[in-house]
């Protein structure tokens, strides 16, 4: 790969982060009714267990990557943080461009970037395809796609449309849960998504939080049984899930986009209580991402944000949950992030607390230099950036993004 070079990265837009669609929008279904969840049976999830150990092929690929190439592998952008452009809908010469000097771990897409089924394939595929091509590593490729109010492909592709959360929890029937899980992973993955920032894990506790009826429900039990449901259903499809918002956004009062700081007075034995059950519940069921959020835990002594924390990340979701997936931040473009952080100190904060990838930092440049800066300093350890390399490699292992195993696999 070519040498790093430093790029001002694009600020999103207010309408982008509310996942406004955009204006041209090309439906492939006029049909603005949910469409009823088909009940699939039961005994059909793929085994879940995780794998522990690394593959000689990612260890391989590991040992020949430089130090800024594996930063670059704990981030995830904006294909117009990548680019430059201000709405991205094609892959072209830019993006092949960008990926060269940019070869970052993941892209996300929002509605503007979907004008059409087949325009979205192509633009998902083009992408993929020079990353392979350019580095011999795939992409994650993600979207927002939990059903309801957030929903980027069926409010611009026209792809399966469902009710919130909240309709589905009072009902509280997880073969429907997996059923929606599927439903979903097949149509996005069809477009070539191979991550789903869903579902929602959070449990309903206070009127005030921002997610409202995306939730669930107000209780723990039935929370953890439709995100099990929905994990699973996801990925039997061959999506991966992401439970959000680690440790729980449900106590909130507060917005973590718009506001300086979202303070939640929760003690641990409250979490365990009602908060850990359905992202442990998810956790059991396989999930391959975990999402971090910008809360402030009370109890925490130095008041970090989560996915800052190397208590709410390391001892509580890697130990005491036992999680060992790729965790996620939450978009390091919200307010609780970049109004504080620079995207340098945030990028290496959320790296000591235990974080793997970090989603759109305000300038994805500054970032990369800055953590490289502090494994040249001693402030962080290259083993320990090469810690999170791994799982991502791993998990892109499985999905048969690494151009090295397909190759291999070939000539078996």
């Amino acid at each position: 790969m070519k040498s790093v070079k430093r790029l001002s990265f694009i600020l999103l837009s207010a309408v982008l982060l509310c996942g406004c669609t955009n204006r041209n929008e090309k439906p492939v279904s006029n049909s603005e009714q949910p469409i009823p969840v088909t009940t699939i049976p039961a005994g059909t999830a793929q085994n879940s267990e995780q794998q522990t150990d690394e593959t000689s092929v990612c260890s391989e690929i590991l040992a020949s990557m430089t130090l800024e190439e594996k930063v670059w592998q704990l981030f995830m952008v904006t294909p117009e943080q990548l680019t430059g452009v201000g709405c991205a809908t094609v892959a072209g010469n830019m993006t092949e461009s960008a990926l060269r000097s940019f070869p970052v771990g993941g892209i996300i897409y929002f509605a503007q970037n979907l004008e059409n089924v087949e325009q979205t394939r192509a633009l998902l595929s083009g992408t993929q395809d020079f990353s392979k091509e350019i580095s011999g590593i795939g992409l994650f490729l993600a979207v927002d796609e939990e059903g309801g109010t957030v929903a980027r492909a069926a409010k611009s592709l026209g792809t399966t449309k469902f009710q919130n959360m909240a309709y589905y929890g009072a009902k509280n029937d997880a073969q429907e849960a997996y059923g929606i899980g599927k439903t979903i992973g097949t149509d996005i993955g069809s477009l070539g998504f191979n991550v789903d920032f869903a579902p929602v894990a959070d449990v309903d506790l206070c009127d005030g939080n921002e997610l409202g009826d995306r939730i669930f429900s107000d209780d723990p039990q039935v929370v953890a049984n439709m995100v099990s449901g929905v994990v699973k259903g996801l990925q039997d499809a061959g999506v991966s899930a992401t439970l959000k918002h680690f440790p729980g956004l449900g106590a909130e009062d507060g917005n973590s986009h718009d506001d300086d700081k979202v303070i939640i007075d929760r003690s641990p034995e409250q979490l365990r209580e009602a908060e850990f059950i359905p992202f442990s519940a998810g956790i059991d069921a396989g999930a391959d991402f975990v999402m971090v959020g910008h809360q402030i835990m009370i109890f925490d002594e130095k008041s970090l944000p989560s996915d800052l924390s190397y208590t709410i990340v390391t001892e509580y979701l890697r130990q005491e949950l036992g999680f060992d997936g790729i965790a996620i931040t939450d978009s390091h473009i919200m307010n609780t992030i970049s109004g504080t952080y620079s995207s340098a100190e945030a990028a290496i904060l959320a790296i000591e607390a235990g974080m793997d990838m970090i989603l759109m930092p305000q300038n994805a440049s500054d970032a990369v230099a800055g953590v490289c800066s502090a494994v040249e300093s001693g402030r962080l350890t290259e083993s320990r950036i090469d810690e999170s390399v791994a799982r991502i490699l791993r998990e892109k292992e499985e999905k048969g993004l690494l151009v090295h195993s397909q190759e291999a696999d070939t000539n078996e």
